[in-house]
């Protein structure tokens, strides 16, 4: 039972989470910090002047645009740091927010369903301590992760206040949805449920922003309701204000200190929404691995089938937009011959591409749920019930259908989209279809990290979600950065043909296939031959 006074021993517990931190923050620190290095080169050599730029600026202001990367401020005269902000800043604050809610879901709820907690608080460690201290590790790494942009943009030469407003509006944007993150993880006793509703609020302000910037370039009520919003409206490298981030600041502590509060309160291990009790009897879905498999990952494929519908049909309603931004450019006709249908494949295949990412993070989290059962003590039970090695890792597999349901779900609402726009009820068949051809390049990404499980299971999380960073980082800013061919073929995704744009290609998906097999015959055998908790 915890004694002395209410924070007793805060600072010892914020020590001990940024030591357990420490190489998660500085991988984080230097990926966003290069990136940001990096895209300011990029950039400068790519438009080396004003015209250039303008020509840019003038791509940059249709809806979809705007909905990928926020509202264009200084269109009529684009500076290379307007250029930047306008470019790079959306991605930022989402890395920021995603990294936040990732470290606050698993210091403040991972470590009490673990039990780990129980154990802390038998010690003379106060009833606030703990999530204070969780809290803490999470400021710290906002810290540094704004000191991180702010410094690469001075080594960059784009230095001064507005760099400093750039890193503190990161920082501050981290730290909104670090204390989200706080907040659902005392609605819920378990940490992925606590995580994924901090993820939904996140894409939530995406959408709220997009929608409402689409609605008035400059910002209008809706985008106002969104804490990305916040941050990008200081304007930086155009006409800088503060005055917006008093709003993330004023939003992170009253979530912070209800977070704090709350959870002094409760009952330890317990959330505020009461769980409901399970059927006296399992059904006959759960007496088969594949249907324990996806009983247990029902509440995250769901999630993730929301959002990626959700941002189809937004996606593909910003179809009709493209004549319209094509239209707006005067100067289009006299040297490029604008066919739409070609222009609408493009659009639709690359924001398809951008939905697959989605799917494959969903399939590496699904996997390294094997991981998850072996640490909490279940997969002992099973195995120990009879069932064989091989068929517990391939029954589990066996969650690939959820990956192909994502897919067509992926396919079907940015058709669906595209074609209410366009009036071309075609779109929805096409982009199902075109759906279907990821499938490869997401097995091949499901069996790596299951190769990694079965093979070395202590770095399968942390490679795999390195890869899983990459693959992103490459569908983003690979051809910014104009990145080698072979780094950017390290990623399966960029080793499928963008269809509908591009011509149908067997090669290289049916390399992703065989790659896939491979590596699950890897993962099967290294299971076999290892310890659990190996």
């Amino acid at each position: 039972m915890s004694t002395g006074a209410p924070w007793t021993a805060t600072g010892r517990l914020l020590r001990l989470n940024l030591r357990l931190d420490r190489v998660r923050l500085l991988v984080w620190v230097l990926a966003l910090a290069g990136t940001v290095y990096g895209t300011v080169g990029a950039l400068r050599e790519t438009f080396p002047d004003g015209q250039a730029r303008q020509a840019r600026a003038a791509l940059l202001e249709n809806p979809a645009a705007i909905m990928m990367t926020g509202p264009a401020f200084g269109a009529d005269d684009y500076t290379l740091g307007a250029m930047t902000v306008n470019e790079l800043s959306l991605s930022v604050l989402v890395a920021a927010a995603v990294m936040s809610i990732l470290l606050a879901g698993r210091h403040v709820r991972a470590e009490e369903e673990s039990g780990r907690l129980e154990v802390l608080r038998a010690l003379p460690v106060g009833r606030f301590a703990p999530p204070a201290a969780a809290l803490g590790a999470v400021a710290v790494a906002d810290a540094a992760v704004g000191a991180g942009v702010t410094a690469a943009l001075a080594a960059a030469g784009l230095g001064g206040a507005d760099a400093v407003a750039w890193g503190a509006a990161t920082a501050l944007t981290g730290l909104v949805f670090g204390a989200v993150a706080a907040v659902t993880a005392q609605l819920s006793g378990h940490a992925r449920t606590a995580t994924g509703l901090a993820l939904a609020v996140l894409g939530a302000a995406f959408l709220a922003r997009g929608i409402g910037d689409v609605l008035e370039p400059s910002g209008s009520w809706l985008s106002w309701l969104s804490p990305i919003a916040w941050a990008q409206q200081t304007r930086m490298y155009v006409d800088l204000r503060w005055w917006p981030l008093t709003l993330s600041a004023a939003a992170a502590a009253a979530r912070r200190g209800a977070a704090v509060v709350r959870a002094g309160r409760r009952d330890l291990g317990a959330g505020l929404w009461p769980g409901r009790p399970g059927p006296a009897a399992a059904g006959r879905g759960l007496l088969s691995v594949p249907g324990t498999a996806r009983r247990l990952l029902r509440g995250t494929f769901l999630g993730w089938a929301a959002g990626l519908v959700l941002f189809g049909l937004a996606f593909g309603t910003l179809a009709d937009s493209l004549e319209d931004s094509a239209a707006d450019i005067p100067t289009l006709e006299d040297w490029l011959v604008v066919d739409m249908d070609a222009l609408t494949e493009s659009f639709a295949a690359a924001t398809l591409s951008y939905l697959v990412l989605g799917v494959s993070a969903f399939a590496v989290s699904a996997v390294l749920r094997l991981r998850t059962e072996e640490d909490e003590g279940r997969a002992a039970l099973l195995l120990t019930a009879g069932v064989p090695r091989p068929r517990w890792l391939l029954g589990w597999l066996g969650v690939v259908v959820q990956v192909l349901v994502l897919l067509v779900a992926c396919g079907a609402s940015l058709g669906a989209g595209v074609a209410a726009t366009t009036g071309e009820a075609r779109w929805t068949g096409d982009l199902t279809l075109a759906a279907l051809a990821y499938l490869p390049a997401v097995l091949a990404l499901a069996g790596l990290v299951a190769a990694l499980v079965g093979l070395v299971p202590r770095t399968a999380a942390a490679v795999g979600w390195a890869v899983v960073a990459w693959i992103v980082f490459v569908a983003w800013f690979g051809q910014l950065l104009e990145l080698p061919d072979w780094a950017r073929r390290l990623s399966p995704v960029e080793l499928t043909p963008l269809l509908p744009s591009e011509e149908w290609a067997a090669a290289p998906l049916a390399g992703l296939a065989a790659a896939a097999l491979v590596l699950t015959g890897a993962a099967v055998a290294g299971a076999g031959r290892r310890d659990l908790l190996g």
